[in-house]
């Protein structure tokens, strides 16, 4: 990964800083922040996969919603240059972006301390998931086979028979949000899911901090409703099932809650 990502940006023109190196899940992706050749500051990112793999949802996501919303406004960053390598049946896509000069919200999807952030930036969140939401897309984020099957399992009620589908973002998480200006990152799964399973998202990823919760149910009055009753089981479902696997162990006990609730909400 280290050497493609040394190409790729020989390729594209860009000086890579020395230093830090993020890496995604399983070490799938490689990002490093850059200068072009205009001296723009850039950011370098690299994911990989089976040839045979190197397609659909998730390889071409960045690209996909770069033509869907552009900057979203300047709450995402722009998508400059994509360059591919391929190598003995593994593929190489190298993804450069304008840099953000500013923090994620948390270096783990989890958030895990108190968090203190401006009205406007709770109000710029709002605005982003509501243009996302109206874009038409015949992307993928939440399977409605999957649906069907994982609630029953997971959450304990069955999936409702009309489900409101919109488009959402499908990782909104405290990784993928910056501040103290609002940016949005990571855009491989965008597609259609239940209304509400962004904002679902969120909330499932700060259940460990109550207070930061409660800004996101001020934030988005819709939760706890009908229309997203199907949003918030898909998330508690998906977290659930990660649970079963030995992941976010700590979430279980507000997750099992949660998941109570929808089933009495289910039966009202």
């Amino acid at each position: 990964m280290r050497a493609h990502h040394d190409r790729a940006a020989r390729a594209l023109g860009v000086i890579c800083e020395g230093g830090t190196e993020f890496w995604g899940w399983a070490g799938r992706t490689l990002g490093r922040a850059g200068t072009a050749t205009d001296g723009r500051r850039v950011w370098l990112r690299m994911l990989t996969a089976r040839e045979a793999k190197a397609t659909g949802k998730l390889w071409d996501g960045n690209q996909t919603a770069e033509k869907a919303f552009g900057t979203l406004g300047g709450r995402r960053p722009e998508l400059l240059a994509v360059h591919d390598a391929a190598e003995t049946g593994v593929v190489y896509r190298a993804e450069l972006s304008t840099r953000l000069d500013m923090p994620v919200v948390s270096p783990d999807p989890v958030l895990r301390s108190p968090l203190s952030l401006s009205p406007g930036w709770w109000g710029s969140l709002r605005t982003a998931l509501s243009t996302v939401a109206g874009a038409t897309t015949d992307r993928v984020a939440v399977r409605s086979a999957y649906v069907e099957r994982a609630l029953p399992e997971f959450v304990g009620a069955p999936a409702p028979e009309t489900i409101e589908w919109v488009t959402v973002h499908g990782d909104l998480h405290w990784a993928n949000l910056t501040q103290p200006r609002l940016r949005v990152l990571d855009w491989e799964g965008w597609g259609q899911g239940p209304r509400g399973y962004d904002q679902a998202t969120l909330l499932a990823y700060s259940l460990l901090q109550p207070d930061t919760a409660s800004c996101i149910r001020e934030c988005f009055p819709e939760l706890g409703t009908a229309a997203t009753w199907a949003g918030e089981a898909v998330i508690v479902a998906e977290l659930l099932q990660s649970v079963a696997r030995g992941d976010n162990e700590e979430l279980a006990p507000p997750l099992k809650a949660w998941a109570k609730q929808l089933r009495e909400r289910a039966r009202k």
